[in-house]
């Protein structure tokens, strides 16, 4: 197999990347130095209590495992002379690159270095495939210097991003044999560390001792849960694109006479489009998981747009921002299984101009309604825009609307941001991630026949999305756009979190520890030879929060609020 020759060589950096190289992420007190305390806490479970069984099934060697809590070293840790022994460790990009992925690299070297400058880093060049094939080069200083803090995954490449197959596992459980390695670091996204999950049980299964670690590096912010509060990327991809966002907001009120349809990532989950809306908020937002919980139709979102559009107009503001995500497509119920119905003739080798054919008879009338331009490839800021337009026309035709014709302009904003400079927030976060891989589902996610990690969609109950909600008629009616600017290195902006993250203010594990805190004092209380007045008690209260935490504990089919697009 051909690699890049290029992949892994020194490259001459720009001033600007000079000075961020120079940059030195902060670890937090208990990972600094060679005194590592960890402390072993309870088996871990899934998020979904219904599905715990059959993932205990699927991985007997690696579920269930105890949660590892990283302890700030005492004095005399601290003044101990450890000696670790040598490690050889692998590392390879298996997923979309993302701001921050060389400092996953460097933060592993910078770590196994510290505890033993004997330990050996390698990387796999060219992605999965280089993994399969066993090529790697050996991560050294040198190597390092022209990568660190810089964007994109061209240090060592990346290819097809997947090790489903047995052919593909048996050959990365070779390579590691070979090389003897003591751990494997995959760096990805969701499909990345499903597959992640899925080797570090096989590798179990087969006495392999190569302990498997999945960072979740991905810009689309959807591998998240209790543990993981968002992925390596997503800050600096929603800042970059909020100012993109913010510039056509300008321009927008600047020409008062169009309107920007503009596309962000997020294909399953519309976390950017989210965090991209609070910080630059622009006149309208629509998220696929407000869509798809509603199931509004097609015919159904436009007229909603088309009612802020003429509300606008009554003002006399003939321009506006418009934010979508990229799956809202796949989130409208009747395009969803038209796309289905696509795909599927796609598989079976229907060439192309025989498709309408054979589409159902609803499909058709859909495939019919669409534009020509649409039908090969669907663009969703193109398709809506060109349908609002047609309804603006109609409803002035109608004597509806009074104003202005309606104009717009399309933008899909995806690769610009993918290789962009990391934020000091995705720096700092890459150089010190950890993470403790298990199978778990998201909430209201479909059961499937074998268990995977599924992207985390945004909570429509959650205090985010209620601040856009609370928002919603404002950014609608007054232009208030806000402007966050370039990605700040230096000063009082550098450090400034994602809205959603600061917004949601969540201490998962902090609240565990509060729990054991309180189930101690109960302990303490409740010993033998207490009075039977307090043990009568404690029985009862017990019991009252046992049943309360079986009722939770049911699947939850209960509706959330509708948010309104007017």
């Amino acid at each position: 197999m051909s690699m890049n020759a290029d992949l892994g060589k020194p490259r001459e950096l720009t001033g600007l990347q000079k000075r961020r190289a120079l940059h030195q992420p902060e670890l937090p007190p208990c990972l600094q130095g060679k005194a590592i305390r960890v402390e072993f806490g309870d088996s871990t479970t899934t998020i979904d209590p219904t599905c715990a069984n059959m993932v205990a099934q699927e991985f007997p060697n690696t579920f269930g495992q105890p949660l590892v809590h990283f302890l700030k070293p005492n004095k005399m840790d601290a003044q101990a002379n450890y000696e670790h022994p040598p490690i050889r460790v692998g590392v390879v990009f298996s997923g979309r690159q993302s701001p921050g992925g060389h400092n996953v690299i460097w933060g592993v070297y910078d770590a196994m270095k510290t505890q033993n400058l004997q330990s050996v880093l390698l990387g796999f060049i060219g992605g999965t495939e280089g993994l399969f094939a066993n090529q790697t080069l050996e991560i050294t200083d040198d190597a390092l210097s022209a990568y660190r803090n810089q964007g994109g995954f061209d240090f060592l490449g990346r290819t097809v991003d997947q090790i489903h197959t047995t052919e593909q596992v048996n050959a990365a459980m070779s390579t590691c044999c070979d090389l003897d390695l003591d751990g494997l670091v995959i760096i990805g996204g969701v499909t990345s560390n499903s597959d992640a999950a899925q080797l570090a049980e096989t590798f179990a299964n087969h006495n392999c001792k190569t302990k498997v670690v999945g960072v979740p590096v991905s810009l689309n912010g959807d591998l998240k849960n209790q543990f993981v509060e968002t992925t390596v990327g997503f800050d600096t991809v929603c800042k970059v694109n909020s100012q993109l966002i913010s510039n056509v907001c300008l321009d927008a009120i600047s020409a008062g006479k169009y309107y920007h349809f503009v596309r962000v990532m997020g294909w399953k989950a519309s976390h950017v489009a989210l965090e991209c809306a609070l910080q630059s908020q622009p006149n309208m937002v629509i998220l696929g998981e407000e869509v798809a919980f509603s199931k509004l139709t097609l015919k159904e979102i436009i007229s909603k747009i088309c009612d802020g559009v003429q509300a606008r107009a009554a003002q006399e503001k003939y321009h506006g921002v418009l934010l979508i995500s990229e799956g809202l497509i796949e989130s409208i119920p009747e395009m969803f299984a038209l796309i289905q119905e696509i795909n599927i003739l796609h598989s079976n080798k229907v060439p192309e101009n025989n498709i309408p054919s054979q589409l159902s008879p609803w499909a058709t009338a859909l495939y019919n309604y669409l534009p020509p331009f649409i039908r090969r490839e669907i663009d969703t800021e193109q398709l809506l825009a060109h349908l609002v337009e047609a309804e603006m026309n109609k409803r002035m035709k109608e004597g509806k609307y009074i104003g202005r014709k309606f104009s717009s302009v399309c933008h899909f904003f995806g690769y610009q941001a993918r290789g962009s400079l990391p934020s000091n927030f995705d720096c700092d976060y890459a150089y010190a991630m950890m993470s403790v891989k298990r199978h778990s589902r998201s909430p209201g996610a479909v059961p499937t026949g074998k268990p995977v990690i599924h992207p985390s969609p945004v909570d429509l109950q959650g205090k985010a999305y209620a601040l856009l909600r609370e928002k919603a008629s404002s950014f609608l009616l007054d232009d208030f756009y806000r402007t966050p600017g370039g990605i700040q290195f230096d000063g009082s902006g550098a450090d400034v979190k994602p809205i959603t993250l600061t917004v949601e203010d969540q201490d998962y594990l902090g609240d565990i520890k509060l729990l054991q805190d309180y189930l101690e004092k109960v302990r303490n209380i409740v010993k033998p030879g207490c009075s039977r007045e307090i043990l009568k008690a404690a029985i009862s209260s017990m019991s009252s929060v046992k049943d309360v935490l079986k009722v939770m504990s049911a699947p939850f089919y209960a509706e959330l609020p509708l948010f309104n697009l007017n």
